[in-house]
């Protein structure tokens, strides 16, 4: 029988269910959080995954807000940063869940791993919106479900990936945050269904009007994923994108830009302001690591302009 997960909650600080080992663990996984943070995580993962093998096989339930769980293996590399509190995961992507609260919404949550931002936007303190959490990996998926679970079961959880059309493909990877059906069939993993975001639309998942918040970490077929949602996009929707920092090229924004209907949206740093985007060379100054993603924003929604017009200038006065 398996072990009861550690207890963590950011907001106090409390860590419950340790034994001493985890205890001493926990603090050099937030102590290697603080020190790498200062050079985007560089090497945080593998050396997080290093000292996982050291520990007991165990889940930590992290409460991210008095109504949001998030459980995954205690030590992983990818998410213990959370033990940090100090640390925001995808900061861009919360600075507009936080300011849509009041708008009646659907998350489309495309590669959602474990399904963080499904628990957090399904949460009271975030409007309690819908959400769908797909997630195609036969690994991943489990643990997606299983937040989906201590969560009430308040969002829906699909697996699949997402592309351009209706289909099958291989998946393939050696970290769960990043299994891509990009390889090709010769790349090892497993098979797994394919939707295009607009079949959502054909299967009666989603309406043909509404308003959706759509993101896509789909590793490698964002472009396939946005030629297979055009219906979806002509709604009241935002897509957020994962770019990769090594992209020097900005594939992803360089076709919404140049081949979408869609206004391209960054959030700027520098400018703590959401950016329209008319030239790429804003990203070679934004995106100043190589080894991590950084989110951009598309939409041809009058709303979703109005909204994020409203977020910067609400930014503006807080500087003033």
């Amino acid at each position: 029988m398996a072990q009861a997960p550690i207890q963590f909650d950011r907001a106090s600080g409390a860590l419950e269910g340790a034994n001493l080992w985890e205890r001493t663990a926990a603090l050099a996984l937030v102590t290697g959080s603080k020190i790498s943070s200062h050079f985007s995580h560089m090497g945080y993962i593998a050396c997080a995954n290093l000292l996982r093998k050291t520990l007991p096989e165990r889940n930590i339930a992290i409460k991210l807000n008095p109504d949001a769980v998030f459980e995954f293996p205690y030590g992983d590399g990818y998410w213990s940063k959370l033990l940090n509190r100090s640390y925001n995961y995808e900061d861009e992507l919360e600075l507009l869940f936080a300011d849509s609260v009041d708008v009646d919404y659907t998350l489309l949550d495309c590669g959602a791993n474990y399904g963080y931002w499904s628990v957090l936007v399904s949460s009271k303190p975030f409007g309690a919106h819908r959400a769908i959490a797909i997630e195609p990996s036969g690994q991943n998926y489990p643990k997606l479900a299983n937040n989906a679970r201590i969560n009430g079961n308040r969002f829906e959880t699909m697996k699949c990936a997402i592309g351009a059309a209706r289909g099958k493909a291989r998946l393939s990877g050696t970290k769960h945050e990043a299994f891509s059906i990009a390889g090709g069939p010769s790349a090892g993993g497993e098979d797994v269904p394919v939707i295009a975001l607009d079949n959502l639309i054909d299967d009666g998942k989603v309406e043909a009007s509404g308003k959706y918040l759509i993101k896509l970490d789909v590793e490698g077929v964002e472009i396939e994923a946005i030629k297979g949602g055009k219906r979806l996009l002509e709604c009241d929707s935002v897509i957020m994108c994962e770019e990769h920092g090594s992209d020097r090229s900005h594939a992803v924004s360089r076709y919404i830009l140049e081949q979408t209907p869609l206004k391209l949206i960054v959030y700027d740093p520098s400018t703590n302001r959401m950016e329209t985007v008319t030239e790429l060379s804003i990203l070679d100054r934004i995106k100043v690591s190589t080894h991590v993603g950084y989110n951009v924003f598309g939409t041809a929604s009058a709303f979703w302009q109005d909204r994020i017009d409203a977020l910067n200038a609400k930014a503006a006065r807080r500087i003033q």
